[in-house]
Order: C-alpha cells, then structure tokens, then sequence
C-alpha cells in the first residue's frame, strides 16, 4: 500500500468517525463535528492523489494531466 493510499484510508476512516459524532486524535490535534470541512477537503486531496498514481500506474496517456484518446479513422 502506497503512502497516498495510507493517507487517504486515514482521512476516510476520520471522516466516519467525526460523522458518527466522536472526538478523534488526527494529525496531532483534537477533531470533532466542526472540523468536517477540514477532514473532507483533505481527503478529496489524497484521492486525487491516489488517482493520478494509480492513472500514472496504468500508462493512461495524459496531456496536461487530462487523460485522452486518440480517434482512428480506418
């Protein structure tokens, strides 16, 4: 498991907990309820990480980061 992925399960399993209303210990600070903006935005940032490694992995090609394809007209 990549360090991408290590952080993402991270965030996601601190998103569930504040969601069911605990009070978790995450990246050195206390976390509750209001800091849900916080934790969502971090975790959309690790899967955009995850999916552009994982895009990089298959060979995808990219133009700019875009994925593409190229049309035949055979």
């Amino acid at each position: 498991m990549t360090h991408s992925n290590i952080m993402l399960q991270l965030y996601l399993d601190a998103e569930a907990a504040v969601l069911a209303g605990k009070t978790i210990q995450f990246a050195g600070r206390t976390h509750t309820m209001e800091s849900l903006d916080m934790i969502q935005k971090g975790r959309r940032e690790w899967e955009a990480k995850v999916t552009a490694e994982a895009t990089r992995a298959a060979g995808v090609p990219t133009f700019g980061g875009l994925r593409y394809k190229t049309a035949r007209f055979n």
